[in-house]
């Protein structure tokens, strides 16, 4: 089996899962985005996911996606989906056409400056730290409503939704930071709930995501 076929088997396996998660939740298909993840893996797959269905892939590091992207001739939406340094701002606007893991004003400050000059608004999800862990990137549950209220009067950006990355654990342990999250997106009366990975991305959808995130399950183990 070619790498090309590998991955149109994958794509359309994670695929069902997802409409079966959808099924199950009486959700449509269409209400859930589904992003390959493509970090550490060539530009080639990139080009076989594309040709397999995938409208939207994502990337963790600037560096890599604005290296990455250039060598990909199929057209596809690319998501930034890993932490990101304010002073990658401008690189980040440029090479990806929405930003997962926007956590403070300073940052989505820095992102609209990068922005403004275009005369469009820059789609965002603001980054949550839902198990308020120390090592991890995000803004504190608490925080959430304040920032939202400063970002959203950002003309240049677009704030859509919330993302999280939960504690460890496995999928029935992420479900209760899933349904907070959901609550709080309602709450907010924001439109997109990023939340859900290879180990628990159906999980995701039957509480409400609105984007998952993809990788291992498509592409393989990374090396």
């Amino acid at each position: 089996m070619t790498r090309a076929e590998e991955i149109r088997a994958a794509w359309a396996a994670v695929d069902g899962r997802v409409a079966a998660a959808c099924e199950r939740a009486g959700r449509a298909r269409p209400e859930v985005t589904l992003v390959a993840v493509t970090k550490t893996f060539p530009a080639s797959d990139v080009e076989h996911v594309i040709a397999a269905g995938a409208t939207d892939v994502g990337e963790n590091r600037v560096q890599e996606g604005r290296d990455k992207r250039p060598l990909v001739s199929a057209s596809a939406r690319w998501h930034l989906i890993g932490h990101l340094q304010s002073n990658k701002a401008k690189d980040a606007v440029r090479h990806f056409d929405t930003i997962h893991s926007v956590d403070s004003l300073a940052l989505a400050e820095k992102v609209a400056r990068a922005v403004s000059a275009s005369g469009s608004r820059y789609p965002i999800l603001l980054e949550v730290n839902i198990g308020r862990e120390p090592q991890k990137a995000g803004v504190d549950p608490s925080a959430v409503p304040q920032l939202v209220r400063q970002v959203a009067a950002l003309d240049a950006l677009s704030l859509d939704g919330l993302m999280i990355i939960p504690p460890a654990g496995d999928a029935e342990d992420s479900r209760r930071w899933f349904r907070e999250l959901k609550k709080m997106r309602d709450d907010l009366d924001l439109r997109e709930l990023s939340m859900g990975m290879t180990d628990d991305f159906e999980v995701a959808i039957e509480e409400g995501a609105t984007i998952v995130r993809v990788g291992r399950a498509i592409f393989g183990s990374r090396g």
